[in-house]
């Protein structure tokens, strides 16, 4: 008979929620610990939309996690009765003969998922509200999707304490001590728990609770602003989420009530953040300039003045694309009880139900049959 496992999440957000409802599904006593509370705005899943894509552009090792993930926000939605996610599309566009469009060509290919290749005039014919330059190409990955990211949250975590989880909010965790003779000590302003093992996904703060991480998750600021449509039908039909490859490095998600449309830029624009809790949360106008200029150039039926805006935070391990530009998945390195998930950058969302369930792997088994060498925290073989 197998025995449970005490487990402890440190962060509640888009990885630690999920995790923790995998590992309440599988009978482990859950304990949960978050410094503000399930879904809130100071970390990385702000902004009511995330958008879900079948590949991953950069590196095709992430194909079968995202196959993974795909199937467990069915899952989620399923048990818990709540629309986290809405079949839209996502729309990929770049310079044709790029790295990252062969890419995703070849992944979809090789992988069977639907998706249809558009030119400038297959383009300009089904979706107007968008620009393609002269030598770009676009790609509608049909599996694409926009999420809810606060709700989906609050769904996995509500979910896990519906299992038997327990969950302290408002509680930061401040150490994480292995302990002798196997286990974990995680201390708080409250007093220690002992627990078998801990997974540590606490986001921009994880530099302050692991110090000594094999490579440092540099936190961005990352700006986000949401603009009308100055066309009536510009979200007609469930218009797709959206991406843009280099030179133009951008995002868009139409809001869920189809009012207003998201825009997000890639890290080259992305300010460096030294202090989690000083972040700098006033978008000053001279910011919104470079969204000016790609509404102009790309998708001149929007208003250039946006109705919002807001700045969150991200971790990267190192510029995307390098080599050591990956998130850290797996044990700590020396430590067996203990569990790293950091640094996914602005693109890690969509595959959280994927780090949940490889987190609670992990946890319980001390290893997974999921492909994550390539994001281990030594390299490959330490997970």
């Amino acid at each position: 008979m197998r025995i449970q496992k005490r487990v402890a999440v440190i962060g509640a957000g888009s990885m630690g929620s999920q995790t923790m409802w995998r590992l309440a599904a599988r009978g482990a006593e859950v304990i949960g610990y978050d410094r503000y509370a399930p879904g809130h705005d100071r970390g990385a899943a702000g902004g009511e939309s995330r958008m879900f894509r079948a590949v991953h552009l950069g590196d095709a090792r992430y194909t079968p996690l995202l196959k993974l993930a795909d199937g467990l926000w069915e899952q989620l939605q399923a048990e818990t009765s709540r629309s986290l996610r809405r079949r839209s599309g996502c729309l990929v566009m770049g310079e044709t003969a790029s790295r990252d469009m062969q890419l995703l060509l070849s992944a979809s290919a090789a992988h069977g998922l639907d998706h249809e290749v558009l030119d400038h005039d297959a383009l300009a014919r089904r979706y107007p509200q968008h620009r393609l330059a002269a030598g770009h190409t676009a790609i509608l990955d049909r599996q694409g999707s926009i999420i809810r990211p606060e709700a989906s949250i609050q769904a996995a975590a509500g979910r896990a304490e519906q299992l038997g989880a327990r969950l302290h909010r408002y509680t930061p965790v401040r150490e994480i001590v292995p302990a002798a003779g196997g286990g974990v000590q995680i201390v708080t302003d409250h007093g220690t728990d002992h627990v078998d093992a801990a997974v540590v996904t606490v986001g921009p703060w994880i530099n302050t609770l692991l110090p000594d991480l094999p490579r440092t998750v540099e936190v961005r600021r990352v700006i986000c602003s949401w603009h009308l449509p100055t066309r009536h039908d510009w979200c007609a039909g469930g218009a797709p989420a959206f991406l843009r490859g280099t030179p133009h490095d951008c995002f868009g998600i139409p809001s869920p009530d189809g009012i207003s449309v998201k825009l997000g830029l890639s890290f080259r624009y992305h300010a460096s953040v030294p202090e989690p809790e000083r972040l700098d949360r006033t978008v000053r106008p001279e910011e919104l300039n470079v969204f000016h200029e790609l509404i102009s150039e790309l998708m001149p039926d929007l208003n250039p003045d946006p109705i919002r805006t807001s700045a969150y935070m991200e971790g990267y391990t190192n510029p995307p694309g390098s080599p050591s530009g990956y998130p850290l998945v797996g044990h700590l390195p020396g430590e067996d009880d203990i569990i790293v998930m950091a640094g996914f950058s602005g693109s890690g969302f969509k595959f959280s139900p994927a780090m949940g369930e490889i987190g609670a792997d992990l946890a319980l088994d001390g290893t997974t049959k999921h492909p994550i060498d390539f994001l281990a925290p030594a390299g490959a073989g330490a997970a």
